[in-house]
């Protein structure tokens, strides 16, 4: 993980839900996405989809999710998803909570499974730019929940635990917490990680 000077101010705030916990065994039914710029979400630009993995998906992560086998009956396979999402968000800072221990791996191991082509792209972890606000003091949890409430944001329209939900909620606490901390556009200061990415396509001349 790096902290240095940062001068990309374009970002993207995502959120995946899996079948399960292990990335190298489960893989994501669903990525919400919405772009981030000079301390703004842009909500109408925007990316959402389904996705269909190959072994069904458990009652267990259907109540939690509210995702089951019907929803992902006509979708394309996670890879297929990730090359249009990596399409979609060009080069961009990718901005999860939790995602340096879960959406991260996600994301490179769909890549490295399926062999696709990939390239390094830098990553935020929300639940860092929260320790930064409310500190690390033994007992502060930084779960999107807690954060939500420490901030006192709105409940969502859109169910918790789908991506669309969490996305929704997310994206205005990194705004308030930019805001509260004085971060620049940037977010120079908050701790990098990288993940892969599959190649994005060349344009079309």
């Amino acid at each position: 993980m790096k902290i240095e000077s940062h001068h990309n101010a374009s970002f993207v705030i995502y959120d995946l839900e899996t079948t399960g916990l292990y990335p190298n065994e489960d893989e994501f039914i669903q990525i919400a996405a919405v772009r981030y710029q000079e301390g703004c979400i842009i909500a109408e630009d925007s990316f959402f989809s389904f996705a269909r993995p190959r072994r069904p998906i458990s009652s267990f992560i259907e109540s939690y999710t509210g995702i089951g086998n019907r929803h992902v009956v006509g979708a394309p396979r996670p890879e297929e998803v990730l090359c249009s999402f990596a399409q979609w968000a060009g080069d961009a800072t990718l901005i999860a909570h939790n995602g340096l221990r879960f959406d991260s791996k996600f994301l490179a191991a769909t890549c490295q499974r399926h062999g696709l082509p990939t390239r390094e792209v830098d990553c935020i972890d929300s639940i860092h730019i929260s320790k930064m606000l409310f500190g690390k003091t033994r007992g502060t949890g930084h779960s999107l929940d807690y954060v939500k409430s420490r901030l006192g944001l709105q409940d969502t329209s859109l169910r918790r635990h789908d991506a669309r939900g969490d996305v929704d909620i997310l994206g205005r606490a990194v705004v308030s917490m930019c805001q509260r901390l004085g971060l620049d556009v940037a977010m120079t200061g908050v701790p990098r990680h990288q993940t892969l990415l599959p190649q994005m396509l060349a344009e079309p001349h």
